[in-house]
């Protein structure tokens, strides 16, 4: 391990059985220690199928993790993200040493803070203030550096007022901010947070978000799992991304975002349903198709130069009623890019169509969807079909990025001339 590397994870794999509650029996646990005696390898390591949540498997032996590697260098903050059950909270608890791997080596230097589950590291029956000594006594510090930084961890969570009530009767948001001050202020090497921080509120997020960014700087490293991609992409360096127990893919955050991203649904250019019955909307309209339009001959790689436009037919079935249409544009981080709405128009009974325009040079590359409002007369909403159609937009420029990467969802090409104004 390199002095850069403070932590190293090779071929890290993890069986369960099914139904199982501790290692296993005493029987696989004799045989692996007979052939491990002999210089054979373990028969229940040849057995054992891909963790797919999603099938039904012939074993009931099953691999949570299977060959992880990666290293982690100090000061790096690495984001771990992918599908519920692909084995993140698994790896952590490797890493964390609540479990053992079957295989494979953890290597890791200095003290290692780890906030993984709702409760985990307290002492139900203690106080808070209790609680944050006991933790700082498990991770090696003495009692007088614990006291140094007393104050500022209990103003940090918030629970000034509690801190001396047994965090058995705190709230699960309260269990959360208590246990996350801890682990960033006592100062451990490595921080490993994971997903628990959504039990927070939205202002306690944020300053988690801040407070890691802060810890980060100072050299230490932390390893980060969200659901929230935006998080991740504004805290993390790198990320992995993890499938069905393996790592698919590593690089910058934002690079194993957008693949995650592009691998949880298939892009859809057109959706269209041809019985009016059964289409989604009400007895006044009802959406009949919605299609990603473009020149380009293939519209799964449109260039940020060129133009595309969304054609909507729908259904008006009563007829001299004024209605309009409205298309959100969402990012990957689930903010809106715009909401652009039509004009309102009293139609007949039959099909209508509106085309909606986006001209090149405005969207930046990136994975988008859209969602479709049926309106009437401009604020009566008939239906919503969210995320109907999603799509990518490419940057084939490559000699144009000598700048490094666009920031942001939109990048117009908006007059901006200089002039000199003085050859003095």
């Amino acid at each position: 391990m390199s002095e850069n590397v403070v932590i190293s994870v090779q071929n890290i794999s993890k069986q369960y059985r099914l139904g199982m509650v501790g290692a296993g029996t005493l029987r696989e646990d004799l045989s692996g220690w007979w052939n491990q005696l002999r210089g054979k390898e373990d028969p229940y390591l040849s057995i054992g199928e891909t963790n797919d949540r999603t099938s039904v498997g012939d074993s009931d032996y099953v691999w949570a993790l299977r060959d992880v590697n990666f290293d982690v260098c100090q000061g790096e903050v690495l984001g771990i993200v992918g599908k519920n059950g692909a084995g993140k909270s698994t790896l952590l608890k490797l890493l964390s040493s609540v479990t053992a791997p079957t295989t494979g080596i953890i290597k890791a230097k200095g003290r290692i803070a780890s906030l993984l589950e709702v409760g985990t590291g307290f002492h139900p029956e203690l106080t808070g203030k209790e609680n944050i000594y006991l933790n700082g006594a498990i991770m090696g510090m003495r009692r007088a550096e614990i006291t140094r930084k007393l104050d500022e961890i209990i103003e940090f969570a918030g629970v000034q007022r509690y801190v001396n009530t047994p965090v058995k009767r705190y709230s699960s948001g309260m269990y959360v901010r208590l246990a996350f001050s801890v682990a960033a202020h006592l100062e451990p090497e490595v921080l490993i947070v994971d997903e628990v921080l959504a039990v927070g509120d939205a202002e306690f997020q944020k300053k988690c978000l801040g407070k890691m960014g802060e810890v980060s700087k100072t050299g230490r490293t932390i390893l980060f799992v969200s659901h929230n991609m935006a998080a991740v992409k504004a805290l993390c360096h790198n990320a992995i991304l993890l499938e069905n127990g393996t790592v698919t893919y590593s690089g910058t955050s934002e690079e194993v975002v957008n693949r995650y991203l592009s691998s949880s649904g298939d892009n859809r250019y057109s959706v269209a349903w041809d019985d009016k019955e059964s289409a989604p909307g009400d007895d006044t309209a009802r959406l009949k198709s919605v299609h990603l339009e473009c020149n380009q001959r293939d519209v799964s790689l449109i260039d940020v130069t060129t133009d595309f436009s969304f054609a909507i037919e729908f259904y008006s079935l009563k007829g001299g009623v004024p209605l309009n249409l409205s298309i959100l544009l969402m990012n990957t981080t689930g903010e809106c890019v715009f909401n652009v709405v039509s004009e309102c128009k009293v139609l007949g009974k039959g099909i209508a169509r509106g085309v909606c325009h986006v001209p090149g040079n405005l969207l930046n590359a990136g994975i988008y969807t859209i969602s479709v409002h049926l309106i009437q007369d401009l604020s009566k909403s008939l239906h919503l079909q969210q995320d109907i159609l999603q799509f990518e937009v490419h940057d084939n420029r490559d000699g144009d990025k000598w700048f490094g990467e666009w920031m942001g969802s939109v990048r117009p090409k908006l007059d901006f001339d200089i002039t000199q104004i003085s050859t003095h």
